[in-house]
């Protein structure tokens, strides 16, 4: 708007000087739509002058024919169309007056909906950037309802948008409203519908389950119309701007906290759009009573997921590995999670019970697991020992049942016998055993006598300490001892060749040899 002094000014420069519209919107310092506006409301006709010609002018019934036709068609596909027909002109200035032809869409007018007490709620999620969880980088998303009638918000925080994480916003929700509407509207998101062609929905079974156990109606808006949920597409703006804008925070459960006191809050004393004098928390007292009441027990929405367990006591879920007893590896398990906690099922029976992690790569552990499987590996080294020692020397049986018959230590009998194999060889022991075996001793210390007793007889000497990598495969494995026969008589056949060379050689060189030494 501009004053009246102003616009007198125009009109008299107009008749008096003969001033165009270029002119007096220069000088003046306002828009030449200004001046012809002031120049219209005064009964001046205002004679348009002929534009120029451009060289746009021939293809303009083309373009019109085509948007006609096709009115969403981009103009970059329109100027390669008009291109092919010869236009010399840049993309620019084609896609300038390309909007000048488009045909706009009539505008539309909008009712004012208007619901009743305990009618409808309106959901939705929405995206508010990422959190870093120790080394993982989640998706930090928003579940909000609100109430249609008194525009009571609920808002609540979730480390993504699974369907787990769906029902339990309405869980959450029910349980602050203290009630259920009568309805609850959707956008066409997939945890609501998974399917739809016009009118003929789908609705996800999940969300039917929930919609029957608390006795509401699931409703999709309009595809392309979003209008319809515009109450908790400005509750979310409110939130934004209100709740969330440079808000600190500790972690997620903090963040949730204050969320819930914001809406128990701030939110619910704002005045309320429907009637401005009164508050929501006001109008939402009122509403309270027309909720359905909720069921005896909350919905169940866990979220369940059958993984494999492999070699390793663990099964891998939410990028995290949870412990499971060694009993129950290589075969596939069910996990059961809630925001808190993870449960490990086999068939029936839960295995594994673990404080939920939204980090990423980290081994939460049950100390009781791991403790049960070294417990486990150390028995069956010790198994994996005496048959090594049942495999080196056969008397060793009957070693360990005299043994065990007088009540000597069997754990550290073995290890000095494995040791003992080790040092001197299955042989050796087999023949200390026995040695020991016909004396009835059944010690340690008898059979480490013989050992030392055999070779003393054979003038050897101890043996040296061999240290062996820390391999099983090594550890573990017995060489039988082979007959060294056959290289004993190689040996004997070359004394004997040397022998035979001495006898034929010459007296007298075999001296004259030592007088030159």
């Amino acid at each position: 708007m501009i004053s009246r002094e102003l616009e007198a000014e125009i009109l008299r420069l107009h008749h008096a000087e003969r001033w165009p519209i270029g002119t007096l919107a220069r000088q003046l310092h306002v828009h030449h739509t200004t001046v012809r506006r002031v120049l219209r409301q005064a009964g001046i006709a205002i004679v348009r002058e002929r534009p120029r010609p451009s060289m746009i002018d021939p293809y303009v019934s083309f373009i019109e024919d085509t948007l006609t036709r096709y009115p969403t068609l981009r103009a970059s596909r329109l100027y390669q169309m008009a291109r092919e027909r010869g236009y010399p002109g840049s993309p620019d200035h084609f896609r300038h007056q390309v909007a000048l032809y488009r045909p706009r869409p009539s505008a539309e007018a909008y009712l004012r909906l208007r619901t009743l007490p305990g009618e409808q709620s309106q959901v939705d999620w929405a995206h508010f950037g990422r959190l870093v969880v120790g080394r993982a980088l989640r998706p930090l998303m928003a579940f909000v309802m609100v109430l249609s009638y008194s525009r009571q918000v609920f808002l609540r925080f979730y480390l993504g948008a699974s369907m787990s994480c769906f029902l339990d916003g309405h869980v959450q929700a029910f349980n602050f409203f203290q009630g259920v509407p009568r309805q609850c509207l959707y956008d066409n998101l997939k945890s609501a519908v998974l399917e739809r062609i016009g009118d003929a929905i789908r609705f996800h079974p999940t969300l039917l389950e929930l919609a029957a156990w608390y006795h509401f109606q699931p409703r999709p808006v309009a595809i392309a119309r979003g209008n319809e949920k515009g109450r908790v597409e400005r509750a979310i703006r409110f939130a934004r701007e209100r709740f969330f804008a440079a808000r600190r925070f500790a972690d997620l459960a903090d963040l949730n906290a204050q969320a819930l006191a914001w809406c128990a809050g701030e939110a619910a004393e704002r005045p309320c759009p429907e009637d401005r004098a009164r508050t929501v928390r006001a109008c939402f007292e009122e509403e309270r009573p027309r909720l359905l009441a909720l069921p005896a027990e909350p919905f169940p929405c866990q979220e369940r997921v059958d993984v494999p367990s492999h070699k390793t006591p663990y099964v891998r879920f939410d990028l995290n590995d949870y412990s499971i007893p060694h009993t129950h590896v290589r075969r596939t398990l069910q996990v059961v999670a809630t925001q808190e906690r993870v449960r490990v099922l086999d068939g029936d029976e839960v295995i594994a019970t673990h404080a939920r992690s939204f980090d990423r790569d980290q081994q939460i552990e049950e100390p009781s697991h791991i403790e049960a499987l070294v417990a486990h590996k150390r028995a069956g080294r010790a198994h994996r020992a005496m048959d090594r020692l049942h495999h080196a020397a056969a008397s060793a049986s009957a070693l360990f049942k005299l043994a065990a018959e007088r009540g000597a230590h069997l754990g550290a009998l073995t290890r000095g016998l494995v040791d003992l194999l080790d040092s001197h060889g299955a042989a050796a022991l087999e023949a200390a055993i026995a040695a020991a075996l016909r004396e009835q001793a059944a010690h340690l210390g008898a059979v480490r006598h013989f050992i030392d007793q055999q070779r003393a007889r054979r003038g050897q000497s101890p043996p040296i300490a061999i240290t062996l990598p820390n391999d099983p495969r090594v550890r573990s494995l017995t060489v039988r001892p082979h007959s060294l026969s056959n290289y004993e008589q190689l040996l004997r056949e070359n004394a004997h060749e040397h022998t035979d060379e001495h006898a034929i050689e010459p007296v007298g060189h075999h001296r004259s040899d030592e007088s030159e030494r």
